[in-house]
């Protein structure tokens, strides 16, 4: 195999397909990156859940395949000087040039890398690459961790008519991202994508109304973005009736300024740390919420205020779970919708429509001792 390659391009290049190489694994192949030249030269990284190759221009002079540890392959590239790269191989040698910098190592046998797994289409949607990232972006935050139930570990996208919602959910947070589809599927669909291929799909995708594609089979999703393709396992299993568990009963509706409601919280979370923990108190005043908390190290307490009447409801939650949920709103202004003090409280945007607003977070609230 021999083709030369701008160094740049190749850096970027070899990040990006490394993204799916393994970090640590029994079969050495799996932690390195895939390199096949022909007609052109494509890198490919595989740690059998996800697949990420990725095309690259380069002059090839000479076809084959090889395989390279993607951490020095990748840290040899990053250090060469800003030129034109020359790559040889001979067996499982591999000389690489670039100015005055040469590096002979060795190689793995291409027929030690598994192949990516083929995606037989059944169903496939279009969006902006920006689009993508952004909906995945606000509702990858409430994905599971916990293995006991997979099917959580990742975001639910559905495709009803011409809008595509992207649901996340973990037992104790929901987040939800929909928007509308320019060009409208032929029928419903949906399919449960892993949150840690989804946090890669995020990474490739550039700030750009350039199209992303995403075609399902009957395992796999395939994403398509740029000269990327990005191959994952679908998770099975009957995800959370998300539309059951949202409250609907709100008898307090406060607009709060999002930022400053963060600011609210940052504050009398100062004195919560792993060691002294203490829930988030909020009283839902007349045109203010008072915010309290107090934990061994002392207390802290601040008001923020907003628009509405709280009926002096009293209601705790997390404070990082709550300031992650206000993180990923979009917009300047949201409306909170409260019920009880043991009931959840739902972020949406002022005036939505119900049922078809373009973001909803929900956080479940934790039970306050007496006093």
């Amino acid at each position: 195999m021999k083709f030369s390659c701008e160094k740049a391009l190749l850096q970027a290049a070899i990040a990006v397909s490394a993204r799916a190489a393994a970090s640590k694994s029994s079969i050495p192949a799996l932690e390195g990156i895939l390199l096949e030249a022909d007609s052109e030269l494509r890198l490919t990284g595989y740690n059998l859940e996800t697949g990420i190759r990725t095309v690259v221009p380069a002059q090839v002079s000479e076809g084959g395949s090889l395989v390279l540890s993607s951490r020095l392959f990748g840290e040899i590239v990053r250090r060469l000087p800003d030129d034109m790269v020359t790559f040889s191989s001979e067996d499982l040698t591999v000389h690489i040039q670039c100015g005055m910098s040469e590096f002979n190592i060795q190689g793995i046998d291409p027929e030690e890398f598994p192949e990516l797994p083929a995606v037989e289409r059944q169903n496939a949607l279009e969006l902006p690459q920006s689009t993508l990232a952004d909906m995945i972006g606000r509702t990858l935050f409430a994905v599971s961790d916990n293995e006991s139930r997979p099917i959580l570990t990742g975001s639910l996208f559905e495709v009803i008519g011409d809008t595509l919602a992207v649901v996340s959910v973990d037992g104790q947070r929901l987040a939800i991202r929909r928007e509308k589809l320019e060009n409208k599927p032929g029928m419903d669909f949906s399919f449960v994508v892993p949150g840690a291929a989804l946090n890669e799909v995020k990474g490739i995708c550039s700030d750009t109304e350039e199209t992303a594609l995403v075609t399902t089979g009957a395992r796999h999703v395939l994403f398509k973005v740029g000269s990327t393709l990005l191959v994952t396992r679908r998770l099975e299993g009957e995800f959370l009736d998300y539309r059951q568990a949202i409250s609907r009963k709100s008898t307090v509706l406060l607009t709060a300024d999002v930022r400053q409601l963060m600011a609210s919280i940052d504050r009398v979370s100062l004195i919560i740390s792993e060691k002294f923990k203490s829930p988030l108190r909020c009283t839902m005043e007349d045109g203010s919420i008072f915010l309290t908390t107090r934990t061994a190290i002392g207390d802290a307490s601040d008001r923020c205020p907003v628009e509405g009447s709280g009926g002096d409801l009293k209601i705790g939650f997390n404070n990082r779970l709550l300031m992650d949920a206000l993180k990923a709103v979009p917009t300047d202004r949201a409306l909170l919708k409260l019920g009880t003090s043991s009931s959840p409280c739902v972020i949406v945007p002022v005036d939505a429509e119900e049922g078809a607003e373009p973001y909803l977070f929900m956080v479940l609230p934790v039970r306050l001792s007496a006093g």
